[in-house]
């Protein structure tokens, strides 16, 4: 049994060995074939140049043309937007490293923000100066990056996720709650879901572009079935009527609506959860809609319908106030990011003082 054992160690070693040298020469004689010019075009990656003129929107322009989610570009425009704002509206093709470093110190020190907000801005000012304006800057490396301590997750017992449920008085929100839980799903790969990817031969559902665009199959629990194709009948009583309506149909990923022009009326890419609505189109649920899930009894709603009809009226006075202010930004945002930058030499470190933190 050891001789053989042995014998069998020997071999896989002999055949590991092999295959490493075979992919030795291949990569040597592919080095060896391409011209020196187009290995060079192959290492280094060019981006297009931007069509775009104002700063926003040139961020906005190369987050889309790298693929990246909606959510990466909304938080990359947010970053951009405060880090321009906390230097009174200068460009940032004049800053350098001293303007980068006293507003992550800023946000770090006052705004006391969390190691993963930190890490979130300073990649969003990496992205603007080496993919917005290809800027290939020494100090941006030197940057240091904190280190998010590693903590323990709050898990919740078999009695306390039963209490959470039975609190959901919707059924529709149940059950989206238990989908979710049951299948280890995200809240928007849950509302993105559509017909054709669940599968109850298999007892599986297909999440189509999760996190990090990428496909997986999770378990569907035998104890949703019933629910989830009675929620599938009542999405298919939508559909129906919006075929008889004329509604343009569901919105389709990348550009598959034009090379598949009846796709968005097909009946598999339609929601397992849509959303209401009287729109042209027939969207996906909303977390707005599904974090009022718990909605309040009768017994309490009397109660809370002048404290929500004085936090209205508040919420409008503070957002026509910050509506005002937000046309105002934009306004000096637009007169300063469509200038372009006085220096020459982008990857100077400038000397000036850092502005303040008076926000």
């Amino acid at each position: 049994m050891d001789e053989r054992i042995r014998g069998g160690a020997a071999c896989s070693l002999a055949l590991r060995a092999a295959y490493c040298m075979r992919v030795q020469y291949r990569s040597a004689v592919k080095e060896r074939t391409t011209p020196p010019a187009l290995r060079a075009s192959v290492s280094v990656r060019v981006l297009p140049p931007l069509r775009s003129e104002l700063l926003l929107d040139q961020v906005r322009e190369r987050v889309r043309y790298l693929h990246f989610s909606i959510r990466t570009e909304q938080a990359y425009v947010h970053w951009v937007r405060a880090f321009v704002r906390f230097h009174d509206m200068r460009h940032p093709a004049e800053m350098g490293a001293d303007e980068v470093e006293a507003f992550l110190s800023w946000l770090a020190a006052e705004r006391r923000i969390a190691v993963s907000t930190h890490r979130q801005a300073l990649s969003a000012i990496v992205f603007l100066y080496q993919k917005v304006f290809g800027f290939d800057l020494p100090w941006l490396a030197g940057i240091g990056r904190p280190q998010a301590p590693r903590r323990l997750p709050v898990v919740l017992s078999h009695g306390e996720v039963a209490a959470v449920l039975e609190a959901i008085e919707s059924v529709e929100h149940r059950l989206f709650a238990e989908l979710l839980y049951g299948t280890g799903m995200r809240l928007m790969e849950g509302l993105r879901l559509r017909v054709k990817d669940v599968e109850f031969e298999r007892s599986a559902i297909v999440v189509r572009e999760g996190k990090g665009r990428k496909d997986r199959v999770v378990m569907l629990p035998a104890a949703l079935v019933p629910a989830l194709q009675a929620q599938l009948r009542k999405a298919r009583q939508l559909w129906q009527q919006d075929r008889a309506d004329g509604i343009a149909g569901v919105q389709l990923p990348d550009a598959l609506e034009r090379k598949y022009p009846r796709a968005p009326f097909a009946w598999g890419w339609f929601w397992v959860f849509p959303q209401a609505c009287g729109r042209s189109i027939r969207a996906a649920a909303t977390p707005t809609a599904v974090a009022a899930m718990a909605a309040p009894s009768a017994a309490t709603m009397r109660s809370t319908r002048a404290s929500s009809a004085r936090s209205s009226a508040r919420s409008s006075l503070r957002a026509s106030t910050s509506r005002r202010c937000r046309t105002r930004c934009a306004i000096r945002l637009r007169r300063t990011c469509c200038r372009p930058a006085t220096t020459s030499a982008p990857s100077r470190s400038c000397s000036a003082t850092p502005t303040s933190a008076r926000r």
